[in-house]
């Protein structure tokens, strides 16, 4: 299918398979999903959908169950692997790229092979790293670097460890994911990560999962006192500069929750594809009553201040 450059949608969170990760996928349910994707079967979804480009990233687990060795392979060959589509396609796809976190250094190395080698769009982090979120001091040194690099950093909901089948019968993409997302927005905010790394422009998934319906409780019980040392503009200032995708959060009351709490700048369109279907989103926003103009914005505007490559 022929490269092109246009005017159509930019979809932020579309999930590829390099043969390497497949092989680590085998034990997850989510299998049947990942078998369905081919390259040509994404190529036909972006079409369908009026998507230009679309963001590659991994989807759940992530590289960070191996040994270390092994995570910093997979990393490498999965980052490889994106940057060929992207080489040969590249109005088609972007890329955000994986890191062998929570192994400090390996991270490091990988940051810059990815930014300065590959030419990646942004680095993709996961919620949580076994028992730690991304607030935690050990990983302070990655922001410092994220931020003098003024990155985009792309980070994806998963299952934790401390609450892996925890109600045996939920799907934790229902009761986790949107719960870690916030563990891992509030472990930043609180730790004081947001405010002493400006730079860095966050995307989280899924309308933030239950950042916009919390955020309120947070100032109700005196937060922006309590940590006022790392929070010098507040709980709000850090929140709503934040970048949020729509992925598999087209309905009303997350839409509603969402569009309450950040302005239209701050949305992204996102797909979740092979797990969510693009359309959904799109159907979502457009029922929701945006404008012309808010609709152009999300659909493409906003990743093409992110990422001034895709400008068309």
């Amino acid at each position: 299918m022929a490269d092109r450059a246009g005017a159509g949608r930019i979809d932020v969170h579309h999930h590829f398979y390099a043969p390497e990760y497949r092989e680590v996928m085998e034990s997850y349910a989510q299998m049947p999903a990942v078998r369905d994707w081919t390259l040509q079967r994404t190529l036909e979804e972006m079409d369908r959908n009026d998507v230009d480009t679309a963001m590659l990233s991994l989807s759940p687990p992530g590289i960070h169950r191996g040994t270390a060795e092994k995570n910093r392979d997979l990393a490498r060959a999965v980052n490889d692997h994106a940057a060929a589509l992207r080489a040969g396609q590249p109005n088609r796809f972007g890329h955000f790229a994986t890191v062998p976190m929570p192994d400090i250094d390996a991270t490091l190395t990988e940051i810059a092979h990815a930014l300065d080698i590959l030419g990646a769009d942004g680095i993709q982090l996961m919620t949580s790293y076994g028992d730690r979120w991304p607030g935690h001091p050990d990983f302070s040194v990655v922001f410092d670097e994220l931020n003098r690099r003024k990155a985009v950093v792309f980070i994806h909901p998963l299952e934790p460890d401390c609450c892996a089948g925890i109600i045996d019968w939920v799907p934790p993409v229902l009761s986790e994911f949107t719960q870690d997302t916030a563990r891992c927005v509030y472990s930043l905010l609180f730790s004081g990560t947001l405010a002493r790394c400006p730079d860095i422009r966050f995307i989280f998934c899924h309308a933030g999962g239950a950042v916009p319906v919390t955020a309120g409780r947070a100032e109700l019980m005196g937060l922006n006192n309590m940590f006022a040392e790392h929070l010098p503009n507040g709980i709000d200032h850090e929140l709503q500069r934040l970048y949020y995708d729509v992925a598999l959060a087209g309905s009303r009351p997350a839409l509603a929750a969402l569009f309450s709490f950040v302005p239209v700048s701050q949305v992204l369109l996102g797909s979740d594809y092979p797990f969510g279907a693009t359309a959904d989103p799109i159907r979502g926003l457009e029922e929701f009553g945006l404008d012309a103009s808010d609709l152009k914005d999300i659909y493409r505007g906003n990743a093409e201040r992110l990422i001034p490559r895709l400008k068309a």
